[in-house]
């Protein structure tokens, strides 16, 4: 028994000192997307190492049989990115067989990952969880309301504490104000994944989001639920809100129905709604640089206008209130051409939208598919050459939501509706600002040419989506692996390997401590929400209040290049968005359909 016990011993021993060793030793990693890939798409992971050696091939391996079913060169060394000192694409869209692999390069070896036509089967249903977790007023996720007391008017034509029904809505970060600009953007995506790819959606949920069918497909119902508050923000003619409430409200954790925030009017009794000027406000020492209306009124449009004719067989009444919403909405933008922005109090912090025209854009092309009349076409296709590429593609940097939407879904809608030449030149616009972020691609493994600002995150989801629209228009699929590395991006194939997404994967390396209340407080699941992502270091370095709760975990992948911390502390890079979240059930939705349908995106 000695000797048995004493041999044990020794090989405990030997196992723990080798993997001691292994860790000290581990210098390389593959990065996957940990939803897995389409069987009929790009497939491409990418080692990255903090060493120099030659990676000269690598292996995809059959997890269930241990067999190699491909071996290929690695290919080129793309060299220094981040925290690593070389880096390789390693390429495997040859394989199309459904199954559960890992890949091998050397002594490196990838998480397993799967290859099917339904790897992102019901992906676009979960992220809509934190749609309906982010709503205000009744919340399904609490069962309980808040904000019922919303608002009081400042700025309008109305005497300022005018009190306005605003209640409604969705709460638009962790925090819990309420801006029309992303709000809008939102529904309108909601309401084009509905369009574009209805067969996704289940019916699962109430119209007040609570479970159980009611005839109407999730998407539609959360749709509505923005549609609904969109109208209240703009009951008239000539009447328009921009915002709920303002940056007084970064007053600690709290639960949203347990808000007692004091704006003046009492504790948790009400909140300030901003009426849209044009104009310069805040109402304390911070004023934001507002010029008009438009960038705000041109949302309001497209939504109302994607609404009607989506609503228009189903229930006129609500298709003809839409109808002329969008009408009205499109005029309040004709009137006061430039940009809103929104307002703060007690930090420089805000959305400082910089431009308008692909707002006027999106909100002309849509009216001009609801009404046919070419007053609408001529004028939307007069905005897209005012602004052919949305501005921050090919820059390094840009302002808090400077250019927001981060894509311009105008170019999209016109060219499906206009005649070959414009279709032609709306594509050639696509094009120029896909081709200014490859040039900046091209040269790492990662193929990332999008610029680590606050809400990079929403930026990538925006750029996916793009050279998805932009292969839908043109049929060119020049540019699929670069939109097939910016959708992995989210899902894992980044320097931290992990993915963007809480929740999803289930079983996958996902956020798990967003900067977010309900996580803080009760440790609830913030299911589907897209965080904000990495943000460059020298941002990070000058953001004011962060202090990280923990030991970081990603510590050896930071970088001067890029910072990402999965930690309540990180406002700037781990705190989910309700626009980013609604751009991602797009992007989910069109990449499910695609892969069920059999699309075939490789070149």
């Amino acid at each position: 028994m000695a000797i048995i016990g004493k041999s044990l011993i020794i090989s405990l021993i030997a196992f723990i000192s080798s993997g001691l060793v292994a860790q000290e030793k581990a210098s390389s990693w593959i990065r996957i997307n940990q939803m897995g890939y389409s069987d009929k798409a790009v497939k491409v992971a990418v080692l990255a190492s903090k060493n120099s050696n030659r990676v000269r091939s690598f292996e995809l391996v059959d997890a269930l049989t241990s067999k190699t079913v491909l071996k290929k060169a690695a290919g080129k060394n793309f060299g220094e990115y981040g925290p690593f000192i070389s880096s390789y694409r390693l390429d495997f869209s040859e394989i199309e067989k459904s199954g559960t692999y890992y890949l091998q390069a050397g002594d490196t070896r990838s998480p397993q990952f799967s290859i099917s036509s339904e790897a992102y089967k019901g992906s676009a249903d979960f992220a809509l969880r934190y749609m309906r977790q982010q709503r205000c007023g009744y919340n399904p996720y609490l069962k309980a309301s808040c904000h019922v007391h919303d608002g009081y008017s400042v700025y309008g034509p109305m005497p300022d504490k005018t009190p306005v029904d605003v209640t409604g809505g969705w709460h638009d970060a962790s925090d819990y104000l309420q801006y029309s600009t992303t709000s809008a953007n939102a529904t309108y995506h909601l309401l084009a994944a509905y369009r574009d790819f209805p067969a996704v959606f289940n019916d699962r949920h109430l119209a007040n989001g609570l479970e159980g069918p009611n005839g109407t497909s999730d998407v539609l119902d959360e749709a509505r639920w923005g549609l609904d508050w969109l109208l209240k923000m703009h009951p008239r003619e000539g009447w328009m809100f921009n915002q709920i409430a303002d940056d007084r409200d970064h007053a600690g954790y709290r639960l949203p129905h347990l808000d007692s925030v004091d704006y003046g009017y009492g504790r948790g009794t009400g909140r300030p709604v901003y009426f849209i000027t044009g104009e310069k406000q805040g109402l304390g020492k911070f004023k934001n640089n507002a010029t008009g209306t438009a960038s705000t009124a041109g949302k309001f449009a497209s939504a109302f206008a994607l609404a009607s004719q989506v609503y228009n067989g189903q229930d006129k009444f609500m298709a003809d209130i839409f109808r002329n919403r969008s009408i009205s909405a499109y005029n309040f933008g004709l009137a006061k051409p430039g940009n809103a922005q929104t307002a703060s109090v007690r930090a420089p912090y805000i959305y400082a939208e910089g431009n308008w025209v692909d707002d006027m854009e999106l909100g002309a092309a849509a009216i001009y598919q609801l009404t046919g009349d070419k007053k609408y076409m001529e004028q939307g296709l007069k905005y897209s050459d005012e602004e052919r590429i949305t501005p921050w593609m090919g820059a390094d940097t840009a302002n808090h939501y400077q250019y927001y939407p981060f894509h311009n879904f105008g170019h999209f809608e016109l060219a499906k509706s206009g005649d070959a030449a414009a279709k032609a030149k709306l594509i050639s616009y696509y094009k120029e600002g896909i081709e200014k972020v490859w040039q900046k691609s091209k040269g790492n493994a990662f193929y990332r040419g999008v610029p680590f600002i606050w809400c990079s995150n929403n930026l990538t989801t925006s750029f996916a989506i793009q050279c998805y629209l932009y292969r839908k228009l043109s049929g060119d699929n020049t540019y699929v692996q670069l939109e097939q590395s910016s959708f992995d991006w989210l899902f894992g194939l980044n320097p931290w390997g992990t993915s963007m997404v809480f929740g999803l994967p289930s079983h996958g390396d996902t956020p798990v401590d967003p900067h977010s209340s309900l996580t803080v407080l009760k440790n609830y699941p913030l299911d589907g929400g897209l965080v904000d992502g990495p943000v460059y270091g020298s941002i990070y370095g000058n953001l004011i209040g962060i202090e990280l709760s923990k030991e970081d975990e990603y510590a050896e992948f930071q970088s001067k290049l890029a910072v990402y911390h999965d930690d309540i502390g990180d406002y700037s890079t781990n705190e989910p968005t309700m626009d980013g979240t609604a751009a991602l059930v797009y992007l989910l939705a069109a990449k499910e359909h695609d892969s069920r349908e059999g699309v075939a995106e490789k070149k």
